[in-house]
């Protein structure tokens, strides 16, 4: 830890401030990308294939929205010492819910709203210092979190979390190969995140290479884990940070 530590951290003030800002106070690059980004694709069983780049929203073994580095920070030197795991917001917000309670994994209007946004002006603010990896995931309907039918709400974010778990599977398999690891978030993607992190890394080996969590945009509850805790300050590691941190009623 002690050789990225100081590195990453003394500098969590300021990416959590461009997390939330980029897409209104900071200008990001809009040159063009180098190739098109493939929305034609069909999946052959309704669900991500994690082995095609395809069904990752943001890859550094592809060319994509999050490549899009700030221009603040964008100059020649780039280190990508540790790897952001960065699970995205809902893009699917048609309450009509055309899809039913959750989007088909190759809409490409959906897929597209996802990197020209999410991507873009959020996941794009850790490209200088990590690689970043976003999955592609069967999201919930935004009316999961206001609908009565908790049920039908509950089935969804679990079909969803399903995929954000193999493919964080798939990505410990195939691509940490034990390097430092930050998972980040932002609303429908902290309710998957807290479920990985208590999954995979609250006292679970993994944890050793958890930098930090940046965990945005939904509530979480002040006896959610039990292992994991707030980041005291900006060099803390194998700790999470947040936006909102309330007490049960």
């Amino acid at each position: 830890m002690s050789n990225y530590k100081e590195y990453f951290l003394s500098r969590a003030i300021v990416i959590i401030f461009l997390f939330f800002g980029c897409a209104s106070l900071i200008s990001c690059t809009q040159k063009m990308y180098a190739q098109p980004i493939n929305y034609d694709f069909k999946s052959k069983n309704d669900m991500p294939d994690f082995s095609d780049l395809d069904y990752w929203a943001a890859s550094p073994f592809k060319i994509d929205p999050s490549d899009k580095v700030p221009k603040d920070l964008n100059d020649s030197e780039k280190d990508s010492l540790a790897d952001v795991f960065f699970i995205y917001p809902t893009s699917y917000t048609n309450l009509k819910m055309p899809d039913g309670w959750n989007a088909s994994i190759d809409d490409p209007k959906i897929n597209s709203k996802t990197d020209k946004e999410s991507m873009l002006y959020q996941a794009s603010v850790f490209n200088k210092y990590c690689r970043v990896f976003a999955p592609r995931y069967r999201q919930a309907n935004l009316e999961a979190f206001y609908t009565k039918d908790k049920e039908g709400a509950d089935a969804a974010l679990d079909t969803a979390y399903h995929d954000v778990k193999k493919a964080f599977e798939y990505y410990l398999e195939h691509y940490n190969n034990g390097r430092p690891i930050i998972i980040a978030s932002h609303s429908q993607g902290t309710w998957h995140a807290g479920r990985l992190l208590k999954e995979f890394f609250e006292g679970k080996p993994l944890k050793k290479q958890l930098v930090c969590a940046y965990i945005v945009g939904l509530p979480v509850f002040t006896d959610y884990f039990s292992d994991l805790k707030p980041c005291e300050d900006s060099t803390s590691t194998g700790c999470f940070n947040l936006a909102h941190f309330p007490r049960r009623l």
